[in-house]
């Protein structure tokens, strides 16, 4: 378990907005999963793995955000920058 992890959980089970923010991402991780299982990708596969991939990158920034935040207030490890 990373130094992270009690922080992370104490999110997700106490703030709805970070918690939010952790189902989409992993909504985000699961939709590209099933793209990547295709044999070949459409010209839509493309432009929607790159779509996820931006949108995923931008929750996880959110979270760590939150996670930081949390870690200033309350003097625990950070989330890396």
């Amino acid at each position: 378990m990373t130094p992270l992890e009690p922080a992370k959980q104490e999110l997700l089970d106490t703030d709805s907005v970070f918690r939010g923010l952790f189902e989409e991402h992993q909504e985000c991780k699961r939709r590209l999963e099933v793209i990547r299982q295709k044999a070949l990708f459409s010209e839509e596969d493309e432009i929607e793995i790159k779509r996820l991939k931006v949108h995923k990158l931008h929750l996880k920034d959110r979270m760590a955000g939150k996670l930081r935040q949390r870690a200033q207030n309350s003097g625990r490890p950070q989330a890396p920058a």
